[in-house]
């Protein structure tokens, strides 16, 4: 599928999001259908320490719980949490044998290297979608981007439609001379032109 691909400049980048979120922006929506920001600053912390024990292949049980997102259940100290959780996971990623074998993640058991290119793919399209919400830049580095992009591509497919069905919207068309994060977002049934003012 894929080689093994650095977490470190994406996820923290998605972390000084994360921290950069006002209070006042914590109940407003996102690109993210159903997530206000609070929720979706609450999911990635979640998804960041499920992964992380999916590269570990933690046989603890965290593997059969689902990543949440609810703002209600954000620590005091999400500020810095959820960039150490985000650290961690890129930490976890960086051993090879994260990419090997099988894993366990949200329920699902799946091999390790699709877990790592899902884990990458969460950390792109929600560090865009929380910075699109909150008026802030957010570029991935090139590499994670044309991972996510060859991800997306590939479920794009009529065929894939049942695996995309519940886990992302529908293509949206994007022009092939916008950029690359936008097409991306596209294909994950994004709008690239989402704005806090038009949520729909």
């Amino acid at each position: 599928m894929t080689t093994q691909v650095d977490f470190g400049p994406v996820a923290r980048r998605l972390g000084e999001v994360a921290a950069a979120v006002p209070d006042s922006a914590l109940g407003d929506p996102t690109p993210c259908e159903g997530y206000t920001v609070g929720d979706l600053v609450e999911h990635v912390g979640t998804l960041a320490q499920a992964f992380a024990a999916a590269a570990a292949k933690d046989a603890s049980g965290i593997g059969d719980r689902r990543p949440t997102g609810d703002a209600s259940q954000l620590p005091a100290d999400w500020r810095t949490a959820v960039p150490a959780h985000l650290d961690a996971l890129a930490d976890a990623w960086r051993e090879p044998a994260a990419w090997t074998g099988f894993t366990r993640v949200g329920g699902v058991d799946l091999p390790g290297e699709m877990a790592g290119v899902i884990a990458l793919d969460e950390l792109v399209l929600h560090g865009w979608d929380l910075a699109r919400a909150t008026d802030q830049a957010f570029e991935p580095d090139p590499a994670a981007l044309e991972v996510v992009h060859g991800f997306l591509a590939d479920l794009a497919t009529p065929e894939m439609a049942a695996i995309r069905e519940g886990r992302f919207g529908p293509v949206v068309e994007v022009a092939e001379d916008r950029p690359l994060l936008d097409r991306v977002v596209g294909l994950a049934g994004r709008d690239p032109d989402w704005s806090p003012g038009s949520p729909g």
